[in-house]
């Protein structure tokens, strides 16, 4: 891919404003992750699959059907529900009412919070729930942005692949996909030109964040802080990396300054389910229109007022939605917030972040371990790593 001759994404604009400045970002107040055989074309009908010989080369295969029985178990197991318990039972037929065994009459059953009767998704390219991305934030410009610029690449990748390993060895039955989580739109301290207060990244840093992934199998984040501009305005710029079939999407709404007209880092930010909604519908057409995987859309979230009016927030087949817990400090509060903010609200998936230095200050006495994490409920299929 080449930078238009007129891109707002040139990397001298960028580095100018990203020089002048540039200010640490990312949480930064105290909070209150069998291929079919060629030429075969396939039917899939309620879950089952029969083929048929095409005599088009040109024609792809569709892709595997999603195995809603797997899905919903793993649901479950995220959920840490008991296959004795009642809610299991009745999770898994879509009731709230069944016939205990030996029983004559009908049950009621009490629906928990976990896990979420949401939308199934498109296909069986889905990457949640069945994997757990684990990520490193950040931006290649600055060293104190997160964990992806703070080393140089080849170590920064041995430290990732060391990280999702930890995770694999935590829960062997939950595959592994690395991913760099790369802050594509960075909210600035000034205006800029055009009195957004966020500078665009070029092509070549989101290029570069591109082949890292591919050299580890992974996946690629791309992150907006949108200062006082919006989604709708930024997210098409860069539409076209969100229609490659291994990036994703994150949006920060600490750094979403519209409703309050402040500059970043003076309050938090905020996001509504409209303008969440907006983004899902749009990456929903890009999968739609190119027959790409489910996509993700997360959410960083450490406070309640950071996203409103969750209840309304809807996941669609083309795109799996994840709240991450974007808090740090100690565990106690960690988990706290979580339960808050994330598991207390619930959408559809949770995501987690954790704090090479901020975990650290006093109180807290060390970051929290993945066997920790994953005690949580929902235990989170995203991690983060900042």
């Amino acid at each position: 891919m080449t930078t238009k001759k007129e891109s707002p994404r040139s990397t001298k604009h960028a580095l100018a404003i990203f020089g002048a400045s540039a200010f640490v970002v990312g949480a930064a107040f105290v909070f209150a992750y069998g291929p079919l055989p060629q030429f075969l074309s396939v039917t899939y009908s309620e879950g089952t699959a029969t083929t048929t010989q095409s005599n088009n080369p040109d024609v792809p295969p569709p892709p595997p059907p999603l195995d809603k029985m797997a899905y919903d178990l793993k649901l479950l197991a995220l959920a840490h529900v008991a296959t004795s318990s009642p809610w299991y039972s009745a999770f898994l037929q879509g009731t709230t009412t069944i016939m205990l065994a030996g029983a004559t009459t009908t049950t009621k059953v009490t629906p928990k919070l976990w896990p979420v009767h949401a939308v199934y998704p498109a296909d069986g390219r889905a990457l949640l729930p069945f994997n757990r991305i684990v990520a490193y934030y950040g931006n290649f410009y600055s060293r104190g942005m997160g964990v992806l610029g703070q080393y140089d690449p080849e170590e920064m990748l041995a430290r990732l692949a060391s990280t999702t390993a930890q995770w694999a060895a935590a829960d062997p039955s939950t595959p592994v996909i690395p991913a760099l989580h790369y802050i594509v739109e960075v909210a600035q301290a000034s205006a800029g030109k055009d009195g957004m207060y966020r500078a665009r990244m070029p092509d070549d840093q989101i290029e570069k964040a591109l082949e890292l992934a591919k050299q580890i199998n992974g996946v690629v984040f791309l992150d907006f802080q949108v200062g006082l501009s919006d989604v709708q305005t930024e997210l098409p710029i860069y539409e076209e990396y969100l229609k490659l079939p291994n990036v994703q999407l994150g949006i920060d709404p600490e750094f979403a300054m519209k409703t309050s007209g402040a500059k970043p880092g003076r309050v938090i930010g905020t996001l509504d389910a409209a303008d969440i909604n907006w983004a899902i519908q749009y990456l929903s057409k890009l999968v739609e229109k190119d027959n790409l995987p489910p996509k993700i859309l997360m959410i960083h979230r450490f406070t309640m007022d950071m996203v409103t009016n969750y209840k309304q927030i809807k996941p669609t087949p083309q795109v799996q939605f994840v709240m991450d817990m974007d808090g740090w400090g100690e565990q106690a509060r960690k988990e706290n917030t979580y339960q808050l903010a994330v598991q207390g609200q619930p959408v559809q998936f949770t995501g987690f972040k954790l704090f090479y230095k901020n975990d650290l200050l006093p109180p807290s006495t060390g970051m929290m371990t993945p066997e920790q994490v994953l005690k949580l409920t929902p235990a989170p299929v995203y991690i983060q790593y900042q």
